[in-house]
């Protein structure tokens, strides 16, 4: 068969492999959430949250990925030792901060709306939640990371990496590596 005859065959499965990407995505965010709020269940007291949801946040969320793109450009010189001492930081400071938004027993009421694909390995997955009596909009950007991971969360438009990355990319400017360390440092260390 020449290239003319495969073309369309090929065009035609395109839109499948998309959508097959599309389902793989929101079935892991909602495997995901589930398990986020069965956990939760678990850890019975709100103070036992952060280091019961850790593992699990860690198998959705590319900690990584989120810290790399929060820093921006200044990540490039970090030192391996400096990023993943960063990493560990940001992702304690994010577990600690969605961890408490929840109460032990209260769920979220989710609706999860069509995904899209912005771009190709990225599935953005909006949601509309309900939750003690308020509204939400939020959408999980997703990434091909060692299987779909959640990237960055944009909660009332606001993007959790642009919001954190004006706060990090500032310290980065003022004394490079060590300021953002000692930033993400000083934040985790309050209560």
């Amino acid at each position: 068969m020449t290239l003319r005859f495969l073309l369309p065959l090929l065009l035609a499965a395109a839109p499948l492999a998309v959508s097959a990407q599309l389902a793989e995505a929101q079935t892991r965010l909602k495997s995901a959430v589930t398990e986020v709020l069965t956990v939760a269940d678990r850890a019975g007291s709100r103070s036992a949250l952060p280091e019961s949801l850790r593992p699990v946040l860690k198998k959705y969320v590319s900690f990584e990925t989120m810290t790399k793109r929060a820093v921006g450009p200044g990540w490039k010189q970090f030192t391996p030792a400096q990023q993943q001492q960063a990493t560990q930081l940001f992702a304690t400071l994010i577990i600690r901060s969605y961890s408490s938004k929840f109460t032990p027993g209260e769920h979220p009421a989710i609706t999860y709306q069509t995904a899209v694909e912005p771009a190709a390995g990225r599935v953005d997955v909006p949601t509309s939640m309900v939750y003690k009596g308020s509204h939400y909009t939020v959408i999980y950007r997703m990434e091909q990371v060692q299987g779909w991971r959640i990237t960055d969360v944009v909660i009332e438009g606001v993007s959790l990496i642009a919001n954190y990355r004006s706060q990090l990319d500032a310290q980065f400017k003022k004394g490079g590596a060590d300021a953002v360390i000692s930033s993400l440092t000083q934040s985790v260390s309050r209560p």
